[in-house]
């Protein structure tokens, strides 16, 4: 019986600090397709005005429209923009094809972001305010362990960004998607006009930065606690 508690009770301890890496960049993803600023910030970045001919004001509807797009229970977007006086259509059915699919990955998250959520939360709150003292001293542990895989993980993930992001980005479009609807022409369809490759990877970069300050923070509090702790215990 003791045995089979041990080993219950190190399975959680894994499955929490496994848990952590997942639970912080699913929570900076998400954070980055909701986030306006971010839209924008690349539209004036790389002159994505002057490539479409929009105006700031319909890049501005296109932005909001998308992420309304990608929390709403819509299959298919349907964004209709003002140029040259006259409205169309944003995307064609490739584009909209393609972002139903880049919506699908981003439920998924939605989806890993809840699930390792509630996992943490609850593992949190049971050895906060259930358990014994050592065991949310085992917290602060798990938590800087985790931590620890969340750095190694963003640090190998910029890595490899940083020395080939070309092909970092194509394998990421081969393993997350089963058709070609991804490759878009630069010249005729907005969706790759509105977010050229450069604001991918910054968009990269964000999610990842994020996601160190994210753990950083709760890298802090738990050493901070695991030192004051300490110094109790020796005085």
């Amino acid at each position: 019986m003791e045995r089979a508690k041990g080993i219950l009770v190190i399975t959680a301890r894994w499955l929490f600090i496994l848990c952590l890496p997942a639970l912080l960049l699913t929570a900076s993803i998400g954070f980055a397709v909701n986030n306006q600023w971010l839209y924008e910030y690349g539209f004036d970045k790389y002159n994505v005005g002057q490539a479409t001919g929009l105006a700031d004001s319909e890049l501005e509807k296109a932005a909001s429209g998308l992420i309304d797009y990608f929390n709403s229970n819509e299959d298919f977007i349907d964004i209709t923009v003002t140029k040259d006086g006259q409205p169309f259509t944003l995307f064609n059915q490739k584009e909209m094809a393609h972002l139903k699919d880049v919506k699908g990955l981003i439920l998924l998250d939605y989806w890993v972001l809840m699930g390792t959520g509630i996992y943490v939360v609850v593992y949190a709150a049971v050895s906060l305010f259930w358990l014994a003292r050592e065991c949310r001293r085992r917290l602060a542990v798990s938590i800087i362990n985790g931590s620890g895989f969340t750095l190694g993980l963003m640090l190998l993930l910029g890595l490899l960004a940083l020395l080939d992001f070309d092909r970092f980005f194509l394998q990421f479009h081969l393993i997350s998607f089963t058709n070609d609807l991804w490759q878009l022409d630069p010249t005729k369809d907005y969706l790759i006009m509105l977010f050229p490759q450069g604001f991918w990877y910054d968009a990269t970069l964000f999610c990842a930065l994020l996601t160190v300050a994210l753990t950083a923070i709760l890298a802090g509090v738990a050493g901070s606690y695991l030192f004051i702790t300490r110094r109790r215990t020796v005085f």
